[in-house]
């Protein structure tokens, strides 16, 4: 028996398989092999295509297929890059490109939103400002695209239009109305009161059902397509940071995620809903969340981390050095890179800073003194700051994390970049054999009921390593830290 897992990135696409008896993973692929395009047809704007995303999808699955028979697979997840917007006219079919997670051009109608709605009210109720999320993007095509927005008959996100090519069936969860803003904590319930105030009617938006259980099947189609049988179940669906803490086992209240791909973000679980006075942070609905059983994940959102430092590569050395070399030459550099600063926020409107644009910095630079190896030391280190900014914002909310758990990818791979964020945190990092496309795979698992229990779920997950903070460093990463404080801060005061 085989469980496929599939995770619809900005960057890639990838699929996995899952053998359910051993908990290991027999076959992945990731598409393209550079990284998809994004357009962009003006400043702060970001939009994919969904069919290039089903293509990819497509060419995954062929690509495991031909190494396992897909006739085993009985379970699929699904995974995707969270807050993007799709819209399908009555036949299903894509009305415009994806407004996707990164993107700004609804920042200035979620905040008309929040005041329209009031601000307590929406605190209490959605635990966030409308922001720049689904819901607002939604209202920018209604604003701006009407003969567009006349033809939608329905809305959703990445990865519900994926499993709605699967099935033909349309659906989301509740988990996916969270992240929309379109979610009630009070209420427990579609939190209408959005809709309503951005003139959406109620019949665009989808139902919905919970992340982890049976949500559709596949249909004959994708059976002729790609030779998943039909009526396979699609049991697992969640946006990539939630499932990131899912892959990891991260579930329960105190318990906290970390991911440092293009964008980087720290995922707390909390049992009790809270919201950031100013939105920095925002909470949704976990996958494990039940009624009498409440779970919340405290998300905190950097857009611009790997992106950061995949600029340096392309930038800075050119890519005449791979990212392995690139992290050995930053490390000949002594913590705090002899006083240059890098601000990474250079990706979109940052949450962090109240969804403010204020782009990336370098800082400090001495042309006699500072070369190559203290810029690419300063930018993880400034990546490590942001992520130590958010999590000071998470301690005020009541989450203080003593272990941060992170898949072994991406930011995670360079030994100076995790050093330094568990020395600025002081919290314990803990790495994982897991992944998106993974984590899917065994959520669908559970999901269907091939796995009856949580612990079952995990019992092939396998703890890589432990990485301690360096006490011998956190005085002169403090004080770099300071510095770093307060250069964003006279930034924002500027802008």
């Amino acid at each position: 028996m085989k469980s496929l897992g599939i995770d619809i990135g900005s960057s890639s696409v990838k699929v996995s398989l899952l053998d359910i008896p051993t908990g290991e993973c027999v076959a992945s692929a990731a598409n393209p092999a550079q990284e998809m395009s994004i357009d962009a047809p003006r400043s702060g704007w970001a939009e994919q295509d969904p069919e290039m995303w089903w293509h990819y999808v497509c060419e995954g699955i062929r690509q495991v297929g031909a190494k396992y028979p897909l006739r085993d697979v009985v379970s699929i997840g699904i995974t995707y890059q969270m807050h993007g917007l799709v819209c399908l006219d009555r036949e299903g079919h894509p009305l415009r490109k994806s407004i996707i997670w990164c993107d700004s051009r609804a920042v200035e109608i979620g905040a008309e939103a929040f005041e329209s709605i009031g601000r307590d009210y929406c605190l209490s109720h959605a635990l966030n400002s409308p922001g720049n999320f689904t819901a607002s993007k939604l209202a920018w095509v209604k604003r701006n695209e009407p003969d567009v927005f006349a033809r939608i008959d329905k809305f959703m996100l990445p990865g519900d239009y994926v499993a709605y090519r699967l099935s033909g069936h349309i659906s989301t969860s509740v988990s996916g109305l969270s992240e929309q803003i379109l979610w009630d904590f009070a209420e427990e319930r579609r939190a209408d009161f959005v809709a309503d105030c951005y003139g959406i009617p109620h019949s665009m938006i989808p139902e919905a059902g919970p992340s982890i259980g049976t949500q559709a099947v596949t249909d004959a189609a994708t059976e002729r397509l790609l030779g998943i049988p039909a009526g396979t179940p699609i049991s697992y669906r969640a946006g990539d940071q939630p499932n990131n803490a899912f892959s990891l086992n991260v579930l329960e209240a105190g318990e906290v995620a970390a991911t440092a791909g293009t964008s980087g973000v720290v995922y707390g679980v909390v049992d009790t809903p809270k919201a950031d006075p100013k939105s920095r942070v925002n909470t949704f609905v976990h996958v494990n969340h039940a009624p009498g059983r409440p779970r919340y994940g405290i998300l905190l959102c950097i857009n611009g981390t790997g992106i950061m430092n995949s600029w340096m590569r392309r930038n800075v050395v050119q890519k005449r050095l791979g990212y392995g070399e690139m992290n050995d030459l930053a490390a000949t550099v002594p913590a705090g890179s002899d006083g240059v600063l890098v601000l990474p926020f250079g990706n979109g409107a940052e949450r962090v800073l109240e969804n403010r644009t204020t782009g990336a910095a370098i800082s400090g630079l001495d042309l006699n003194r500072h070369a190559t190896a203290h810029l690419l030391r300063a930018a993880q280190e400034g990546i490590a700051f942001s992520f130590r900014y958010g999590i000071d914002i998470m301690r005020g909310l009541g989450l203080a994390p003593d272990v941060i758990r992170a898949g072994m990818a991406n930011l995670f791979l360079s030994p100076l970049f995790r050093r330094t964020l568990a020395t600025l945190s002081g919290a314990r990092i803990e790495l994982f054999n897991t992944d998106g496309a993974l984590g899917a795979a065994r959520g669908a698992a559970l999901g269907a009921g091939l796995y009856r229990t949580r612990e079952e779920a995990f019992a092939s997950l396998r703890r890589l390593e432990v990485v301690e903070p360096v006490p011998d460093e956190r005085e002169v990463l403090e004080t770099q830290y300071r510095n770093w404080v307060r250069e964003i801060e006279s930034r924002l005061a500027r802008s």
